[in-house]
């Protein structure tokens, strides 16, 4: 366990953090400051740290003073030393007999080292500042004396940025930069140095992490990122929560937060529009037939490829109009005018396609409240990561882009199925990659037929599917279709849902313990199954 020395001028909200959050093990030997009534003292006694107390004494000279504190902290055992707000520029009297000592700037250094770094920040104008944890080097002549060129000049460990808001003062500045620069980057800094992590090298003045960068996969140590934001929205999901939409100038990935909305003067998109047109739009890049789909928050309701994009869309529609209402469609071709006038037969919330000939925009335009998304060609380089905020951290993971071909389908039962069947488990297996988990997903050729998502029963997805197919598709049944599953069939009693509705074959990832009894029942009933050997859940 690494133990700590920390001097502290006032309050020291840095080392009474780094002490409850113990970053590699660390933990607070002593506090000592040169202030009989700094704060600091009390709160570390509450916590049973002990203090020690050196104050500065009149005609009490740089080193003088210094070699006071070194006696105070004699007794005690400490790897490390860290200041926080200690207002004492230190020397080699200091530094020399001591551990590697750090200290956090509250700045981006080399950007306004003096003691006024946020007021230094805002008169400037910048509109991100931040903090620097650094290795305390001596910044005094022979006799004691500040060089002021060299306050602060030690080698970099961290930085964290933080952002400018309009209307900061020195005081809610001050406050942001502690709590959301300094409470991250200082406990990151001694959990390195801690760790061995950071090898320090006072006399080049450097210091390497390896525990910073990036590993092969590409998942770095630190998630670092930076958007604008593109715009304030009306409101979040519901309309006592507010919201905005930032943007990631870099992205080359054709999208709905770079798209053009081509008709003027309609209604902004909201929160929800974007998060189901996002949705809508990850869907149809899974296919280069002619695509369509319908979305209603973020599950599909229908989807289909065919031979002509209206004949896709129109597919795709009958899977469930009566969900369908208020959708989100989605194109990955560019909208001819025999598609708009099918999306505009009923309301929709927005249309997404990579374009629209100009008969098409006419149409689509028509319609007041339909928003008309134009996100260009859909090739390019895609982009790799997801992440989910949480409640204290963020989840952060590749893409799900698994793309199955007839192939990889590895057949289980007895019957095998068909050049047909074993199409319509290929685009199945693609639309069910965007359907919320549990999922399960009815196919005939390459339309959906009933959809069940989102449950927490993997037999009441059946059902689901089932009762959809059977109550809200036109023109379509259950019967004779291929079901999906996004994960292992724990038990028989899917399969033998599936077969009440009409299904002939099953794809799924197969893997459970129980695979013998699930393919058995499906022989039983004369279905066809084969396995992907990998599942496709999707959580968000």
């Amino acid at each position: 366990m690494t133990r700590l020395a920390g001097l502290a001028g006032n309050r020291g909200r840095n080392l009474l953090n780094i002490d409850a959050r113990t970053p590699g093990g660390a933990e607070l030997a002593v506090v000592l400051t040169n202030t009989e009534d700094a704060p600091v003292l009390e709160a570390a006694a509450e916590r049973g740290i002990p203090t020690e107390v050196v104050p500065l004494e009149e005609g009490m000279g740089r080193r003088e003073h210094e070699r006071a504190v070194n006696d105070a902290l004699a007794d005690y055992e400490y790897d490390l030393v860290c200041l926080d707000g200690y207002m004492r520029i230190l020397s080699d009297t200091f530094l020399e007999v001591q551990p590697t000592t750090l200290n956090v700037h509250p700045s981006l250094l080399p950007a306004f080292p003096g003691t006024n770094a946020w007021g230094d920040a805002l008169e400037a104008g910048v509109s991100v500042t931040g903090c620097t944890v650094h290795v305390v080097t001596d910044a005094t002549d022979d006799d004691g004396e500040v060089l002021e060129e060299e306050v602060d000049m030690g080698p970099i460990v961290t930085q964290e940025p933080v952002a400018v808001y309009e209307g900061d003062d020195e005081a809610t500045l001050k406050e942001r930069v502690l709590y959301e620069g300094e409470f991250r980057a200082y406990p990151r800094a001694v959990k390195w140095v801690a760790t061995g992590a950071a090898e320090i090298d006072f006399e080049r003045e450097t210091v390497s992490v390896a525990a910073d960068r990036a590993d092969n996969g590409g998942l770095a140590a630190r998630r670092l990122t930076s958007s604008d934001r593109l715009d304030t929205l009306r409101y979040g999901e519901n309309p006592h929560q507010d919201a905005a939409v930032y943007v990631d100038y870099t992205c080359e990935e054709a999208s709905v937060v770079g798209a053009d909305q081509l008709n003027a003067g309609a209604k902004a998109l909201s929160y929800n529009n974007y998060n189901d047109a996002d949705g809508a739009l990850n869907l149809i890049k899974e296919f280069d037939r002619p695509a369509a789909a319908v979305i209603k928050h973020t599950n599909p309701a229908g989807c289909a490829t065919a031979d002509s994009l209206s004949e896709a869309y129109d597919r795709a529609l009958s899977t469930d109009p009566m969900s369908a209402f208020g959708g989100i469609v989605a194109l990955n071709r560019e909208c001819d005018a025999a598609t708009a006038e099918a999306v505009v037969d009923s309301f929709k919330e927005v249309v997404v396609a990579p374009g629209y000939s100009e008969e098409a925009l006419e149409i689509l335009c028509e319609k007041a409240n339909l928003r008309v998304l134009a996100v260009g060609d859909l090739e390019g380089t895609p982009e790799r990561f997801t992440e989910k905020p949480l409640v204290g951290g963020r989840l952060v993971q590749e893409r799900d882009a698994q793309s199955l071909s007839v192939d990889d389908l590895e057949v289980v039962t007895d019957r095998e199925p068909g050049p047909e069947e074993l199409e319509s488990m290929v685009f199945a297996w693609q639309t069910l990659k965007h359907v919320k988990s549990n999922g399960i997903l009815f196919a005939k050729g390459t339309e959906t037929v009933g959809i069940g998502m989102g449950q927490v029963s993997r037999v009441d997805a059946v059902r689901l599917a089932a009762m959809k197919a059977d109550e809200h598709a036109e023109g379509k049944s259950a019967e004779g279709a291929v079901m999906a599953s996004d994960a292992f069939f724990p038990f028989p009693d899917g399969i033998d849902e599936a077969a009440k509705a009409g299904i002939e074959a099953v794809v799924q990832p197969g893997g459970s313990v129980n695979d013998d009894d699930v393919i058995r029942a499906a022989n039983d009933h004369g279905m066809a199954m084969t396995f992907t050997g990998q599942r496709s859940f999707r959580h968000d």
